[in-house]
């Protein structure tokens, strides 16, 4: 039974990726890197390449990730990963996008809330996040959401014209 949690509006919800919605999460994580393609550390084509069995492995085993929902329509994700070279009390908030048509709804802030509450309930007491700066709409999203900038910055590995803004929210 997939996690789910309830929108601000009727019909909108969050559900955690099962193996179950592979193929949603596939059609949402595609259309968000044709959407916003400087916003992610991984190319649409190189995307688009992976075989249905990559897709399902992720589902399976990958990084605790969410899928928003309005109706039976997946509008939006966001995943939760921790890398090895990050500080055990600590989560990175990844692959966040909201299809243009359901932004301004309140499922952006539902997605991101189920993916702080898991960090939360894994004993995280940080979440960090990258956005790229020219992403202002982004910013100013996360800073509504509590994450402040703390001055790090970094390139998108595939274009070092995309500088990224390093952003992080204190959950103690």
């Amino acid at each position: 039974m997939a996690e789910a949690v309830p929108g601000l509006h009727p019909g909108l919800r969050v559900e955690r990726l099962t193996e179950g919605t592979w193929r949603d999460y596939r059609a949402v994580r595609l259309a968000a890197l044709i959407d916003s393609p400087r916003a992610f550390w991984t190319t649409y084509a190189e995307a688009a390449a992976r075989s249905d069995d990559d897709w399902r492995a992720y589902a399976a085993s990958g990084p605790a990730t969410w899928l928003a929902w309005d109706l039976d329509r997946p509008v939006g994700t966001a995943g939760l990963w921790h890398g090895g070279d990050q500080p055990g009390h600590e989560a990175c908030l990844v692959g966040m996008w909201v299809s243009g048509g359901s932004r301004g709804s309140g499922i952006a802030a539902d997605v991101v809330d189920a993916a702080v509450a898991h960090a939360q309930a894994e004993g995280r007491t940080r979440v960090v996040l990258d956005v790229a700066r020219e992403n202002t709409r982004a910013l100013r999203f996360y800073l509504r959401r509590g994450f402040v900038l703390t001055g790090e910055t970094g390139v998108m590995p595939w274009d070092p014209t995309c500088v990224e803004e390093r952003m992080a929210l204190d959950l103690t």
